[in-house]
């Protein structure tokens, strides 16, 4: 481990009916080169064995922080309830169902540090349900700016950390689905900031059964709203970005 820097890391790892997945995902982080991370787990009303592993995982590991949300409230209630538990300079953000490679951290913060960069990401491969690779690298950009992201789905969630003595103390918008896109469009919206790419594969994505097919419309217009409703684009800028994130989602899972 270098080192240059041994600020905390929080890590955010909302949790609903993941049983069959957790273990690993909570493996991927208690195996992390960097040692210096504290591990939130927020439990939003599973109703599997969630919970129970939850709270094994808080007695053997100090590092590790637990909180049931009272209600189900979705992911972004369920991240956010995390960042206001959240004690370090960086927030790192792991679901529940995909793994950081060993390194993830580690190789991640000395970017970081050595470029005094606020924003990062990283490159991505996806596995299926059974853990199997089922694309290899997807490979990102240097720098995106609000622009560039508006067109995109470059940004995976589980590979994204943020330096919050820089960019500020931030929340999800409240909503049941994509508030990560939203978020990273909030924070690059005003061009302070940039979203700088780590093109190495430091996250293993999965891709849960069905997620290609029936939940993509759905997606799609979750993405034209937050188009309309939240960035405020008028029809034409809206029409042709929405084109552009079409043709990218495609490419992500088809071409």
């Amino acid at each position: 481990m270098p080192t240059f820097d041994n600020e905390l890391v929080s890590v955010i790892m909302p949790v609903y009916n993941k049983e069959r997945y957790l273990e690993d995902a909570v493996h991927s982080v208690l195996t992390q080169t960097y040692p210096n991370w504290e591990l939130i787990l927020v439990d939003d009303c599973s109703t599997d064995r969630s919970p129970l592993m939850i709270e094994a995982y808080r007695q053997k590991d100090e590092r590790v922080r637990a909180y049931c949300m009272p209600q189900n409230g979705g992911a972004a209630l369920a991240r956010n309830r995390a960042l206001e538990m959240a004690k370090g300079r960086y927030v790192a953000f792991l679901d529940a169902d995909d793994l950081w490679k060993p390194q993830k951290l580690e190789k991640q913060l000395l970017k970081m540090h050595q470029n005094n960069w606020e924003f990062t990401f990283t490159a991505i491969e996806m596995i299926d349900a059974e853990g199997e690779l089922r694309r290899s690298k997807r490979q990102v950009k240097d720098t995106v700016n609000y622009r560039f992201l508006l067109s995109n789905t470059i940004i995976a969630c589980s590979s994204v950390i943020i330096d919050r003595s820089i960019v500020g103390d931030f929340r999800m918008p409240s909503v049941r689905k994509g508030q990560d896109f939203a978020t990273w469009l909030s924070l690059l919206r005003d061009g302070r900031f940039l979203a700088h790419g780590i093109d190495e594969v430091l996250l293993q994505y999965r891709i849960a059964p069905g997620a290609i097919s029936s939940n993509k419309a759905a997606a799609l217009a979750r993405t034209w709203r937050i188009y309309r409703e939240q960035e405020h684009l008028s029809l034409l800028p809206a029409c042709w970005h929405f084109s552009w994130y079409v043709f990218h989602a495609v490419k992500k899972y088809w071409m």
